[in-house]
């Protein structure tokens, strides 16, 4: 390798670096420790307004004897579990049916995505009008149409159900993800298929799925990561039942998620190791389960240069 490629690879590695500083100053500054502190608060007794004292692992221990700890792991992983797949699944449809060539299909496409533009904390304030038990609009039309109104927020066996049909509403961005790779699906596959007498569920099932299979996994994962750090649409909803400045579950701590448990160990109770040391295991969980996506993802999804 002559002395002129190595200098010119140097100076593009500068040149790099140079458009990448503003984002590696702020990591190092801003991220970097704050990451490195929540681990150190993790093994010490801290509550802001004295020095840390080290406890060592006492926090892990105390977590895994905490009754509210699990509840909140559960409550976290209904969301993940259940409400994912009815994301996507609603998502994707979505994306078909604004795939098709329609006339004006561009505004039903706006129509689709504004939902998903409305801040977390407007959304969940329209949506307990809308839930009312008494005066919402769907128990109005439940009524009309002479059904069953339940408590929708009130009881606790529907509380995150209503989660998952408030956050199904706000689908949008994963709609416009799956309409783009829709459109990136070669026609010619479509019309081989045809040829070969698949009808619609078979085209969609062979060709369809498998070409989209790697913008499945990816929001598979965001979806993912996502629901297990639900907190704002939460925390409003629960704190509509008794103030925003009451720790609050909702009704039986069906509302109470993890993240939503560890700010409340961190800003109500001023437990900062032990919602440190929450964040630190929040973070094992996601990776552990973005790594076994990745690691099964080998068996069903299907990239175009292999």
């Amino acid at each position: 390798m002559t002395r002129i490629t190595l200098n010119r690879r140097r100076k593009n590695t500068l040149m790099g670096l140079l458009f990448a500083s503003p984002w590696i100053i702020g990591f190092f500054c801003f991220t970097l420790f704050p990451i490195g502190a929540s681990f150190y608060y993790s093994l010490t007794n801290f509550n802001v307004f004295q020095a840390p004292r080290f406890v060592g692992a006492a926090n892990y221990v105390q977590l895994f004897s905490d009754e509210s700890f699990y509840k909140g792991l559960y409550n976290t992983f209904y969301m993940t579990i259940v409400g994912t797949p009815v994301y996507l699944v609603f998502a994707l449809a979505a994306a078909l049916l604004l795939n098709s060539k329609l006339k004006s299909i561009s505004i039903y496409r706006t129509i689709f995505y504004l939902p998903s533009i409305v801040p977390l904390v407007a959304s969940s304030l329209l949506w307990i009008w809308i839930l009312n038990p008494m005066s919402g609009l769907l128990n109005n039309v439940l009524k009309t149409l002479h059904l069953y109104q339940p408590n929708w927020l009130g009881n606790s066996s529907l509380t995150k159900p209503s989660l998952i049909l408030i956050g199904t509403w706000a689908t949008g961005q994963t709609m416009v993800i799956f309409l783009a790779a829709l459109k990136d699906v070669p026609r010619y596959l479509y019309e081989a298929a045809r040829i070969d007498g698949a009808g619609a569920w078979a085209r969609f099932r062979h060709v369809t799925l498998p070409t989209i299979s790697p913008v499945i996994l990816f929001q598979i994962i965001m979806s993912v990561i996502y629901s297990l750090q639900y907190f704002t649409q939460a925390y409003v909803i629960a704190g509509s039942q008794g103030g925003l400045n009451v720790v609050s579950g909702g009704p039986e701590n069906s509302l109470l998620f993890y993240v939503m448990y560890l700010f409340h160990n961190a800003f109500f109770y001023l437990k900062m190791g032990k919602a440190s040391a929450m964040a630190w295991i929040l973070f094992v969980i996601i990776a552990l389960i973005t790594w076994l996506l990745f690691r099964t993802s080998r068996q069903w999804v299907s990239y175009g240069s292999e």
